[in-house]
């Protein structure tokens, strides 16, 4: 019976967990967006403090790896790493869209879940609804035939915060959306399975999981 601290920061939700035999303890969401370089440190001690444990009574900690926003994903995991090598503890790491389909509650067709990767481009790929990926993670542009495949076969839920902007788009009587985002408090299962399977993750060498590589943009606006 493990307890895991669980950190998601990869879109504009924060949020926080501590988990026991994949059982949630205590839970934290913010309420404002894209807020995890200030709170990501305090929502860790208040579920703690809530609980009623320390840093030291961990046994891992797990953080959602992406993809999704570059400065998210650098704050959650420098905060993931650095109470690993504090406390001694394993680092893992899970797949946001694999939260996105944890908490989607679905039992039949496919779910697509969907990370706002802006303008009509989404990071995604294809689950079963036990949470197989059956296609490779990419970011996909998408247009009226996407997913054609899928949508011919049968009901398909897309989800996440990249779903409902898709939905003028992607027009079939097989689809449904719905806003999401990933949240720590889903993953709790999945980092439990992980950490009895010993899938831990090199805290010398782990990166998030960018699926695209991080583009600075020059102000146009003249500053002097």
């Amino acid at each position: 019976m493990a307890l895991i601290l669980i950190i998601e920061t990869s879109t504009a939700k924060l949020s926080v967990a501590l988990a026991r035999d994949g059982k949630v303890l205590a839970s934290k969401i913010s309420d404002e967006a894209r807020l995890q370089a200030s709170l990501t440190a305090p929502f860790v001690k208040e579920i703690l403090d809530q609980a009623g444990y320390s840093v030291k009574d961990l046994d891992a900690v797990c953080v959602g790896k992406g993809p999704g926003s570059y400065t998210g994903l650098r704050v959650g995991v420098s905060t993931a790493k650095g109470l690993c090598f504090g406390a001694g503890i394993p680092l893992i790491a899970i797949g946001s869209l694999d939260a996105l389909v944890a908490g989607s509650g679905v039992r039949e067709g496919l779910v697509v879940p969907m990370i706002d990767a802006r303008r009509m481009e989404v990071y995604t790929a294809v689950f079963s609804p036990d949470g197989e990926q059956l296609t490779p993670v990419e970011a996909k542009i998408v247009d009226s035939g996407a997913f054609a495949t899928e949508l011919s076969a049968g009901p398909v839920l897309f989800i996440g915060d990249g779903a409902i902007k898709c939905a003028s788009v992607i027009s079939h009587p097989n689809a449904s959306f719905r806003e999401a985002w990933p949240l720590a408090q889903d993953l709790a299962p999945l980092a439990e399975k992980a950490f009895e399977q010993k899938r831990f993750e090199d805290l010398a060498y782990f990166e998030p999981f960018y699926l695209k590589d991080f583009v600075a943009t020059v102000s146009r606006k003249n500053l002097f």
